[in-house]
């Protein structure tokens, strides 16, 4: 057992408490509150105790967005596995077979109170494969995973475009774009309807040929995971939500650069995004609108608002300064905390384990020596399953 006490509870839900107590058993928490005499009879003499000294705990921090493991840290072409642009519709491919589990941004991300991270392909493709929701401590992916597949990615705008541009090759145009998209979600459709007709009727139907793009397209089609659309145009994110709306589909709005350009359509549609880099220049044409305020602007629209550093764009170990960032430009503190905790979670469908401090939630959990979002505050101590993986050494 693991006793968390003396310190200012952040649970991330509705309930602070400014002198509370953490109870976790193994990799769950068991109890959470501020009067200690609650859980006497649980405790027994071989509970570790950590005195928080009044610093702030918050549940770990989740990065909804990464391709940390995807690009491992000062490689090059031997460690970048996040791109097979050589076809624009991959979505068999699964991030899972190309994290690399032991690169040096797994420790950073931990030493940065960053325990779970959403990492998968990039953006060249239309449809570039299946993310998945990671641990950022562990032996193996095997073993951090959290959910997988948790999303499929497909991307929109300048990206797939400049890529294929670069091959003479479709697509070209944002209209060949979203054909593609369209074009595989309908013969997944068809795919679909084939498989369940035959399980009906197998002995009278001839066996459908097994397609494995098709195939993971249709746990899009029925609704176990959304699309994930890399977005930063007004009129591409339109798009994405136009194609979702068509094929009724679940899908996240990530990066949405412009959506405070259009916050009173994406407030109406009542869809999630994802928002970021916000650490990084205006690199190309569709981040010319680029502006910290965006976060800010959306949620107090009553968008749900997560934070990304889209690592490596931004180092994930950053993910709580670009939080303070949005604060600083106008996003309320608790939203932003919200950004990069529970509404994360929420949004990539990971909730039921972590974002928040709650009883039967994993035991991910972030000692911070004061408010996490000013920007001296430093990490004490990180716990990913109720086991102390990072503490920082005090100078004395």
């Amino acid at each position: 057992m693991l006793l968390i006490y003396n310190g200012k509870i952040m649970t991330m839900t509705d309930t602070e408490y400014d002198n509370g107590y953490i109870l976790c058993d193994k990799d769950k928490i068991i109890a959470v509150g501020c009067d200690m005499n609650e859980i006497d009879g649980l405790l027994t003499s071989e509970v570790n105790k950590i005195d928080c000294r009044g610093g702030y705990v918050l549940p770990g921090l989740i990065d909804a967005h990464s391709h940390i493991g995807m690009w491992e840290d000062a490689v090059g072409f031997e460690g970048d596995d996040g791109n097979e642009s050589t076809d624009p519709v991959t979505p068999q491919l699964r991030a899972i077979d190309a994290v690399y589990h032991a690169d040096r941004a797994f420790v950073e991300a931990y030493e940065g109170g960053v325990t779970s991270v959403v990492t998968g392909p990039g953006s060249a493709n239309v449809i570039g494969g299946q993310f998945a929701a990671v641990k950022t401590f562990g032996r193996s992916v095997d073993e951090m995973i959290i959910k997988q597949p948790v999303a499929m990615k497909v991307a929109f705008g300048e990206n797939p475009k400049t890529v294929y541009n670069e091959k003479h090759q479709s697509p070209m145009t944002r209209m060949a774009t979203a054909a593609i998209l369209r074009e595989n979600l309908f013969k997944a459709k068809e795919y679909k309807e084939l498989w369940e007709e035959y399980k009906k009727n197998t002995a009278e139907l001839d066996k459908p040929e097994f397609d494995f793009k098709l195939e993971a397209l249709v746990q899009v089609l029925n609704g176990e995971i959304p699309l994930k659309a890399h977005a930063h145009r007004a009129d591409d994110i339109i798009t994405a939500m136009r194609i979702a709306k068509e094929f009724n589909l679940n899908i996240t709005l990530d990066h949405c650069t412009e959506g405070y350009l259009i916050k009173d359509i994406l407030a109406e549609a009542g869809l999630p995004v994802i928002v970021g880099p916000m650490l990084t220049d205006r690199s190309k044409i569709e981040l010319r609108n680029q502006n910290l305020k965006n976060p800010g602007i959306l949620s107090k629209y009553g968008v749900k608002v997560a934070i990304m550093t889209d690592h490596p764009c931004v180092p994930v170990q950053h993910l709580c300064m670009c939080a303070s960032l949005a604060v600083k430009e106008g996003m309320e503190p608790k939203e932003a905390l919200k950004a990069i905790t529970i509404n994360a979670a929420e949004i990539v469908g990971i909730a039921d384990r972590v974002g928040s401090l709650e009883k039967g939630k994993d035991a991910d959990i972030v000692i911070y020596d004061g408010n996490p979002l000013e920007m001296m505050t430093k990490v004490q101590k990180t716990i990913i399953n109720g086991t102390v993986v990072y503490e920082r050494v005090r100078n004395d």
